[in-house]
């Protein structure tokens, strides 16, 4: 598979296609700065880009989860500490880092998914 293989929307740029030479190189970096640093540290997930995907999917759920749960806290939490406008600026912070971790756990899911062996047929 070359380069040019095709890949579905909200494949990650820093990734080569599947098949194509060093792509699961890149997978496993992507897969690695996704994850806390200490988890460079387990040789087992360096080792094994499936092992690491997996790994990457659960921590960046868990961040997805924060993030909405964060919005939830800033809008109960603040009101009587900060002046509205605060409340909305930390809201709408929450917010892009939700939606920011949304497209990262679709990235991560889509690499593991290749990485099992899924191969991407472009849509007719």
């Amino acid at each position: 598979m070359s380069d040019s293989a095709y890949v579905p929307a909200g494949w990650p740029s820093q990734v080569r296609p599947p098949g194509a030479p060093g792509w699961e190189r890149t997978a496993t970096a992507f897969l690695l700065d996704c994850c806390p640093p200490e988890f460079r540290a387990y040789p087992v997930l360096r080792r094994h880009p499936v092992v690491l995907a997996r790994f990457a999917a659960r921590f960046v759920a868990g961040q997805c989860t924060t993030a909405q749960d964060g919005v939830a806290e800033i809008r109960i939490g603040l009101p009587r500490s900060v002046p509205p406008q605060v409340v909305t600026e930390a809201v709408e912070a929450w917010l892009e880092q939700a939606a920011h971790l949304l497209r990262v756990r679709r990235a991560v899911g889509l690499v593991e998914d290749a990485l099992r062996g899924k191969e991407f047929v472009m849509p007719l």
